[in-house]
Formats: C-alpha cells, sequence, structure tokens
C-alpha cells in the first residue's frame, strides 16, 4: 500500500484512486508513486472497468512540488505518470474539489472525464508567471473546449469556477456539494452503462477541425486584438503561438507536444518570466513581518468607522463593506454625507448593470453602512479610518477628538499618503492603538495597502492591520514612518526627474514616450494631464512649468489642455502653449537645453533615481524587504510587473552601472546602493 494512496475497487468494477498528500496534493515523488503504483494495479485487475482519481484534503492536486526544484529527478517523473494515466485503455474520470490549477488541471486532462463539486475552481494560469503551462496544457484544452475559447482561458489564466467550467466543457459534470466521491462512483458506472469509450483528449480533434481553415488568421488577429493588454509580456504570445501549433500539428499531438515545450523553453529563461515569478513570491512575502510572529494575537474587528465620504471615504467604505464588515460612515454636514452613500451606491449599481454582482447582493452591502453625522457615532466601533483632507493639523485636530470618543480598545487609522504618523499619534493619550492604513486611489479598486507602523504602535495593531488589509482583498505591504512611505516616496523621485529632463531638451512626449515603452501605462506629463495641474501642484511656492500652465487656465484634460493640447475626443497633440512655457522657465531658471535624448537614458535619468531612493528606504528600516518595494511600486503605480519592479529592475540593469549612472546625473548615490554594487550583490537577486 502507498505512503499517501489508497486504492478500492467499489460496486460495478469502479476502481477509486484517492491520494492523501497534505498539504495540497503536489505532484511530488511520494504523489507521483502513489498515482503510479494505483493505476499499474487497476489495469493489471480485470474486474476494474473504470477508474475514478480523487484527492484527501483541502484540494485535488497541486502543481509540481516545488522543495524538489533543483535536486535530481527522481522516478517515476510527471510524464510517465501522465502516460501511465493516459493510456491505460479503462475509462477515468478525475473527481475535483478546491483547486485544479496548472499542473492539476492538466493531470484533470490527462483522464478522460472530469467531475467537480460547485464550489471547485479550474484553470491554468502559468501566465501570471511568465510562462505557458508546460505539461500538454496548451494542446489538449483547445481539444476540449475549441481553440477560441482556450485563447482566453490560458492567456487570462484566472481560476474559472466550476459552473462556468462546465458550460466551457473545462469538466463534464457537476457533482453534489460534499458528495464528490459517491457522484464521481455514480457517473462512472454511468459511462460504463452507456457504453462510452475511454477516448483520450489527445485524440479529440473536432474543435480543432472546426477552425483550421482559419488559422493562421485567428491567431494573428487575437494577439492584434489584445496588443495594448499583452504589451511587454511574453508569455501570451508563446501561448497563443502553442495553440496555434494545436490546430497546425493535428492529428500528430505529439508533433504539437514538441512546440509546446519550445515555446515553454523560451520563456523560462526569460527576464520577464523571472520578474513575474519572483513578483509572485515577493507578494507572499510581503505578509510576513520579521519580528511578529505567529504568538502575537490580532484584535478582533468586527465593525469599522470611516471618517469622510468622498472620494477616499467612500472607496475604503466599499473595502469593508465587500468583506461584509458594517461601517458608520461619518461626515460633518448631511449633504457630504448623502453624496457619498450615493456614489457608493451608484458604484454597487454599475456593477450590478455589468452582471458582477446582483441587485441583491447591493442591497445587502448598502444595509450595512450606517451614515452618521458628527465623530461621537464613532464610539462604540472596533476599527475607525480617516480619511480626511491632507493636512497634518486637521488630522491631529480629528484624531485628538478620536481619543476621547473612541472605545478602549479601539484601532485608530489614517489614511495620510506622506504625512507623519507619529505626530498624529501623539495627539492621543493611546499612540499603541495607532496605525497608518494608507490606501491607494481609487481606493476601492487598487490592491495596495500600505500598513504604516509608528513608533509606539503596538505589535498586535500592527499584525492585525496586516490582516485586515487581507480581509478586504489588498495586499498589505509593511511600512515604517517616514515621509511618503515606500511607494509615494520612491515614485516622487521620477517625478522630479521628469520636471528637471523636460527642462533640458527632451519633450514631454520624448519622455512620456519612452516610459510608455518601458512598459508604463502612461508617461509622467500624460498623468499630470488626467489627474489635474491645479492637483498635482497645490501647494508649489516656487515657479515651476504647471504653475505658469494653471496661470494660463491649462489644467490638463479637463480645461484648455496642459502639457499636451487636446481635441473633442481627448485625443493628445503637443502644445506650442506649454513648449513656450517650457522654454520661458527654463530661461528663467537657467537651463541649458542639452539637445535630445535616447529612450534608454531618458529611462535612466527617470527610474534610476528610484532605485536609489528605494536602496535608502532600505538603509533607513522604512521597508523591511527590497521586495516589498517593488510590492508596492507594481501596485500602487502600476510599475509593469515584467521587470520585477525597481529594485529587482535594478539588479538585472546591473547595480555598479544604476551608481555610475547617478553620479552622472549629479545625484549621491545611497550608502547601501555603493556598497552592493561594490562587492557584486543584488537586492533580489540570491
Amino acid at each position: 500500500m502507498s505512503e499517501v494512496g489508497t486504492f478500492t475497487v467499489e460496486e460495478g468494477g469502479i476502481g477509486v484512486i484517492a491520494i492523501d498528500n497534505p498539504p495540497v496534493n503536489a505532484l511530488g515523488i511520494k504523489t507521483r508513486r502513489a498515482l503510479d503504483e494505483g493505476f499499474r494495479k487497476f489495469a493489471a485487475d480485470d474486474s476494474v472497468k473504470a477508474i475514478v482519481l480523487i484527492c484527501g484534503g483541502r484540494t485535488f492536486f497541486a502543481g509540481a512540488d516545488i522543495s524538489e526544484f533543483g535536486k535530481p529527478p527522481q522516478e517515476p517523473g510527471l510524464v510517465d505518470v501522465f502516460n501511465i494515466i493516459e493510456n491505460g485503455g479503462k475509462p477515468v474520470v478525475a473527481a475535483i474539489h478546491g483547486t485544479a490549477l496548472g499542473g492539476g488541471y492538466e493531470l484533470a486532462l490527462i483522464c478522460n472525464y472530469r467531475i467537480a463539486v460547485p464550489s471547485a475552481m479550474v484553470g491554468l494560469p502559468e501566465v501570471k508567471l511568465g510562462l505557458l503551462p508546460g505539461a500538454g496544457g496548451t494542446q489538449r484544452l483547445p481539444r476540449v473546449v475549441g481553440p477560441e475559447a482556450a485563447l482566453d482561458i490560458i492567456t487570462g489564466g484566472d481560476p474559472i469556477p466550476a459552473k462556468k467550467a462546465l458550460g466551457l466543457g473545462m469538466i463534464d459534470a457537476l457533482a453534489e456539494e460534499g458528495k464528490l466521491r459517491e457522484d464521481a462512483i455514480a457517473f462512472a458506472r454511468s459511462l460504463l452503462a452507456e457504453g462510452k469509450p475511454a477516448v483520450r483528449v489527445r485524440d479529440r480533434n473536432e474543435k480543432l477541425e472546426a477552425v483550421r481553415d482559419r488559422t493562421p488568421a485567428l491567431f494573428d488577429e487575437y494577439l492584434a486584438k489584445n496588443a495594448r493588454s499583452f504589451r511587454g509580456f511574453k508569455a501570451p504570445h508563446n501561448i497563443v503561438r502553442a495553440i496555434q501549433a494545436s490546430i497546425e500539428t493535428a492529428p500528430d499531438f505529439d508533433k504539437g507536444m514538441e512546440r509546446e515545450r519550445e515555446l515553454f523553453r523560451e520563456l523560462e529563461p526569460s527576464i520577464e518570466s523571472q520578474a513575474q515569478r519572483y513578483y509572485f513570491f515577493a507578494e507572499r512575502e510581503a505578509a510576513k513581518i520579521p519580528d511578529i510572529g505567529k504568538d502575537v494575537a490580532t484584535i478582533p474587528v468586527k465593525t469599522a468607522g470611516v471618517i469622510g465620504a468622498g472620494t477616499m471615504g467612500g472607496g475604503i467604505t466599499m473595502n469593508f463593506l465587500n468583506a461584509g464588515i458594517p461601517v458608520t460612515l461619518v461626515e460633518m454636514t448631511q449633504e457630504a454625507l448623502d453624496r457619498g452613500v450615493g456614489v457608493i451606491r451608484r458604484n454597487y449599481e454599475n456593477t450590478a448593470k455589468k452582471g458582477r454582482m446582483t441587485q441583491e447582493q447591493v442591497e445587502q452591502r448598502m444595509a450595512l453602512i450606517t451614515p452618521a453625522i458628527g465623530l461621537e457615532a464613532l464610539g462604540q466601533v472596533d476599527m475607525i479610518v480617516e480619511a480626511v483632507f491632507e493636512e497634518i493639523a486637521i488630522k491631529q485636530d480629528v484624531f485628538g477628538k478620536l481619543d476621547k470618543i473612541a472605545k478602549q480598545g479601539a484601532i485608530l487609522a489614517s489614511n495620510t499618503s506622506y504625512l507623519d504618523l507619529d505626530a498624529i499619534a501623539n495627539a492621543t493619550s493611546r499612540p499603541e492603538w495607532v496605525v497608518g492604513t494608507h490606501f491607494f486611489s481609487p481606493a476601492n479598486v487598487m490592491r495596495l495597502l500600505e500598513v504604516v507602523r509608528g513608533a509606539k504602535t503596538s505589535k498586535e495593531v500592527v499584525k492585525t492591520a496586516m490582516e485586515i488589509g487581507k480581509k478586504i482583498g489588498k495586499v498589505s505591504v509593511l511600512s515604517g514612518n517616514g515621509f511618503g512611505f515606500i511607494a509615494n516616496r520612491i515614485m516622487t523621485q521620477r517625478g522630479k526627474q521628469a520636471d528637471q529632463l523636460v527642462l533640458e531638451g527632451p519633450t514631454p512626449q520624448d519622455i512620456d514616450q519612452a516610459i510608455y515603452n518601458y512598459g508604463f501605462a502612461m508617461g509622467p506629463f500624460q498623468m499630470i494631464d488626467l489627474v489635474g495641474l491645479d492637483v498635482i501642484g497645490r501647494g508649489e511656492t516656487e515657479r515651476t512649468i504647471r504653475g505658469d500652465l494653471v496661470k494660463l487656465d491649462r489644467l490638463g484634460q479637463k480645461k484648455n489642455g496642459g502639457f499636451y493640447d487636446y481635441d473633442e475626443n481627448r485625443k493628445a497633440t503637443p502644445s506650442p502653449v506649454a513648449a513656450k512655457v517650457i522654454a520661458d522657465i527654463a530661461a528663467f531658471k537657467g537651463v541649458e537645453n542639452k539637445g535630445k535624448l535616447s529612450a534608454e537614458d531618458i529611462v535612466a535619468r527617470l527610474l534610476y533615481p528610484v532605485v536609489n531612493e528605494g536602496a535608502k528606504v532600505l538603509e533607513e528600516g522604512i521597508a523591511s524587504r527590497a521586495s516589498d518595494i517593488d510590492v508596492a511600486a507594481i501596485l500602487g503605480y502600476n510599475w509593469p510587473v515584467y521587470t520585477g519592479g525597481p529594485m529587482f529592475w535594478g539588479d538585472t540593469v546591473g547595480l555598479q552601472k544604476v551608481v555610475d549612472g547617478l553620479k552622472a546625473q549629479g545625484i549621491e548615490p545611497s550608502k547601501l546602493l555603493v556598497e552592493k554594487a561594490a562587492k557584486g550583490e543584488s537586492f533580489t537577486r540570491g
């Protein structure tokens, strides 16, 4: 008997192979040996007419066992096991619960049929790691769902709920929740009763033939249609070509597999894939706080309060509502309160119109809001998030009042973006209960939550804030207290450099195009025009390009143009007005025009200082890890994930090259950056 598998024969000649290899039934050596033993045993047993493959524990098979990476291979290999399952000649039913993702779903595709409970999820998420499914997923899935559906499923990479998967053909039947084993056995018996053969997925070519006459145009058009969302990523392109190969090589399945392997091997060593795999683990690592272990208790948060029903406060409120946490939403006037609640309702109803939630769910969420005038309504809530105007005196006044109103044991959180959390906490008599929760706008959409730890914030409060972030669907990154925390602080450097560089010769469009080509959704001047020059430039005291443009009533896209001119469709063109303002400011400041720069030099000029600031953030202990900085930049500023974030990117460029580039710009490199460069070390790679 196998260490992790049991093999039983049920009435009607149904063999059941049950694998239980905690925690996730990874396809490591123990699992492979159990599968090999079970399928060989039933292949030789004439009384077994069909086989059900099922897992114990919380899920169907996970993918490869990462503990085996880098170690000598042990037999049987995964390909050998797949061959035994696929070529046994008896119908095999994969019985799925939990998730069947990546290698787990590829194993399910090796089986002849698939049944799942309604709560199960299936899919091929390898694209999110910069890879493609490497065990036949790009060749088998098109055969069961059709090439067009397979394109969306594999290039999207999102898990598919069982009911939707049934409609797509990814599974063949639904089992009753909690009765997977019984229903899978019954399904196998029905196959035998109906005389259904053990047709291998690899031999099912009907759906491929249906689109053969549209190949390769179908795939060229798909790449063209998705050019924007695929920009910068290698994996989606290779996935499309692998699915194309499933048609072009059919019925020779093995030839299609050869093409899949070729395309996989192109991706695996690429910087893009390395970056995406690095980020996958970085996001998970961010939840770990070096000095806060499992022994530190969290504080129950069953109710929340939000101060401010504006854009940020409303978005923050929606996060709690989505998690089922009741919110007391406070404003100072009835008009502001009504407006804020109305915006929340409209947001939910727009989501419902798109079919992403039901009207009943809209009403359930809205019922969780208790609108209130005045801070006194917050006396009994477990956690209060302040989202008032970003001015220290206003925030200190609010926290001073909360200190007298909030119950003992309530967490007092500030949504400040830049300000000194300790100065805010010291307005109370309980600074250990004060924490920063910096949401990014729009707060109900952006996934980053910077949890800011003050000098006196207790470990319990920090841990609770991090876990609340996870509960409301955010990725929590811990920051120490310092101006701008992590993401805003490092990315401010990009803006400063853009403002200086545009005075030296490169145009706004030169700079924006270089940053766009690097991978950002838009360049710094496009972003300023979108947000509004009056918003970005608020509080400036010296003469600036933005300030002069605002005086000309050029506020960006919303009014008369900004750094660009716009037509009625908001299509941007270079602006002679902005060019003159830039030239005037350059003359006023005595900045010499140095002419054009290459795109590579523009990127270095704007982004090397971001790497440098990240090194300072590490040096000062504001961030615990370089990977936390990368997570904050990717989630907070949409830094292109296929570059890994500023610190990973700096490592791929070469830290000495970054140091030399900074010195050429007249910027003093951080001590930590210089030390690592001198030693040939990196921030993120080994």
